[in-house]
């Protein structure tokens, strides 16, 4: 297969590349040239910019397309016309973001998407009450349907993780877990996350480039319990992490960021049904995933490499709990208790 990825050395693109590349397929990689540009030298490489250069593009054929850099209907919509009569099948990577709340638990592909009071805004990094993300998201997923109303996968994934993952918004646990100590954790400990392992999800996009694989689908992992990952991780380390499970009232009341600056938390059970997202659609489509411990061992072998840190500067601003930061709240924790 000849196979064409508008990005392709960036975590999520970065793992297509080296899935199409290990299957034996032809890759071209279309991007500016400015991330990781020394890696797969096997592949063809065109430099472009989407939002402005696709001239590059321009006169060849692919036998499918995987975008997982469209953030903005306007530029996903110039790439998808240009393909239309050079491409047999769009894989397009949108998000769990989409839906609209409230969620209900094992919520599926039939639920509301998000509808923006402003159609035209181009402002994708807003994930609160507008979530401009999601909704952006959402218009994207229709430009690829209208262009490719019979060819086209929407890939709904869920947080995306494992090696290579520089926002840090899964990575900060099993790097955190091995240094050991006393370490926060949101309450409950039963508390459901979702997640899946970017080499799962790249496994099974270019194989829905191959079939190819028709429609929306929900591309998540099994939700599991907080306590369970976090467990696992100390596992995967070797360390002494003790888990002191603090109240989410606490953790409100002094101002603790969800999501990024304690990852994984999503405070209020309504926000929670977020990480349980109905996959059997994707599953039935082949979708696997592999065991935890291997996600968790082989993302704290990355981070250790690279020198990743326990707080990382990402995409929407900084992940993870600093020091002195968790020392203060579990502080103020064993004091309230």
């Amino acid at each position: 297969m000849k196979l064409l990825i508008l990005g392709g050395t960036k975590f999520l693109g970065r793992a297509s590349a080296e899935t199409a590349l290990e299957r034996g397929h032809e890759v071209t990689l279309f991007n500016r040239g400015q991330t990781n540009p020394e890696l797969f030298p096997e592949a063809e490489r065109l430099r472009g910019d989407r939002d402005g250069d696709l001239s590059a593009l321009e006169g060849q054929r692919w036998d499918a397309v995987i975008d997982p850099s469209g953030f903005v209907p306007r530029v996903v919509r110039a790439s998808a016309e240009l393909l239309a009569g050079s491409v047999n099948h769009y894989v397009f990577v949108s998000s769990l973001s989409v839906y609209a709340e409230p969620l209900t638990p094992g919520f599926d592909e039939r639920a509301p998407t998000v509808v923006l009071g402003d159609p035209t805004t181009e402002d994708w990094m807003t994930m609160g009450e507008e979530n401009t993300y999601g909704g952006l998201k959402a218009l994207s997923e229709g430009v690829v349907s209208e262009i490719f109303p019979d060819s086209h996968t929407n890939v709904r994934a869920g947080l995306i993780v494992g090696p290579h993952d520089a926002s840090g918004r899964f990575t900060y646990w099993p790097v955190r877990v091995a240094k050991g100590g006393e370490v926060l954790a949101p309450a409950p400990p039963e508390r459901t996350v979702q997640f899946i392992d970017v080499r799962d999800l790249a496994e099974w996009m270019i194989a829905a480039a191959e079939e190819p694989l028709k429609g929306t689908f929900n591309a998540a992992g099994e939700p599991l319990g907080l306590e369970t990952v976090l467990e696992t991780a100390r596992d995967v380390s070797g360390s002494d992490a003790r888990f002191v499970w603090v109240d989410e009232a606490l953790l409100l009341e002094r101002e603790v960021g969800p999501w990024m600056e304690l990852p994984l938390w999503i405070p209020g059970e309504e926000n929670e049904a977020f990480h349980r997202a109905d996959n059997s659609r994707a599953r039935t489509a082949g979708l696997r995933t592999r065991p935890l411990a291997d996600t968790l061992r082989d993302t704290l072998a990355w981070a250790q490499a690279s020198g990743a840190g326990l707080v990382t500067t990402g995409a929407m601003g900084d992940a993870g709990l600093r020091p002195e930061r968790e020392a203060e709240l579990l502080e103020a924790w064993a004091t309230a208790r």
